[in-house]
């Protein structure tokens, strides 16, 4: 853990019991004189170091030695229009979406979208919370959906598609905004209306599933 998130850090004297208490204590085996670094979701940029002077069976006393501006985000944003698909898949691979520094996920009815699929935000942020406390993030990704593809274009006019194309992504400047289909691509009408815009693809023969489509995309285009 780079962090620890916590309601009450950047209290002078912080009391950890439960889960943190247990983990910190009892999983990592911190004691009395180890440093450990918190942050708190209502100021997040702020970066907490506490140290640990008393440990108890059930709780343990730290207390504040400094709290200092920093935060760590991506370079650049990315904001991925995602095809929706099922909600494990998804899952899946939210830790590492968060971890390569994506800022925005927007969901998308599109034409092979599974329809009785239900997102549950409070999950993901959930998942994100564990990832963003394991490298160290503080830019929590955003969610959102869109009815369909007109809509999300409509919304983002600047949005790139990746899609199965000639064009490599190397030929493609300042992605910003991408488009991904769900899994079994984009229909035909949805690649008729995505003409429009600039379409691109990897430089892999392979066929990728949509989620390894999707950190493929965003790895080459943030790290």
């Amino acid at each position: 853990m780079i962090y620890i998130f916590d309601e009450n850090a950047g209290d002078e004297v912080l009391t950890l019991k439960g889960e943190t208490h247990k983990y910190l204590i009892k999983v990592r085996r911190h004691k009395t004189g180890d440093e450990i670094a918190f942050r708190n979701e209502d100021d997040i940029k702020i970066l907490h170091k506490y140290k640990i002077e008393s440990v108890e069976s059930k709780k343990a006393i730290l207390t504040l030695k400094e709290s200092v501006s920093h935060e760590v985000k991506a370079k650049k944003d990315l904001h991925i229009g995602w095809c929706k698909i099922d909600a494990k898949s998804i899952e899946k691979v939210l830790p590492s979406l968060s971890e390569i520094g994506v800022n925005k996920i927007t969901f998308i009815e599109c034409e092979r979208s599974q329809r009785n699929i239900k997102l549950d935000f409070k999950r993901f942020e959930r998942i994100l919370h564990a990832s963003m406390q394991q490298c160290g993030s503080t830019q929590k990704i955003e969610f959102d959906t869109s009815s369909s593809l007109e809509e999300f274009i409509k919304q983002n006019p600047e949005a790139k598609v990746f899609d199965f194309v000639e064009k490599t992504l190397d030929e493609v400047k300042n992605i910003s905004t991408v488009i991904i289909g769900c899994e079994g691509g984009f229909s035909e009408n949805e690649r008729e209306f995505l003409k429009a815009l600039e379409v691109f693809r990897l430089d892999t023969p392979m066929v990728l599933r949509s989620e390894s489509a999707v950190i493929a995309v965003a790895s080459k285009l943030l790290l």
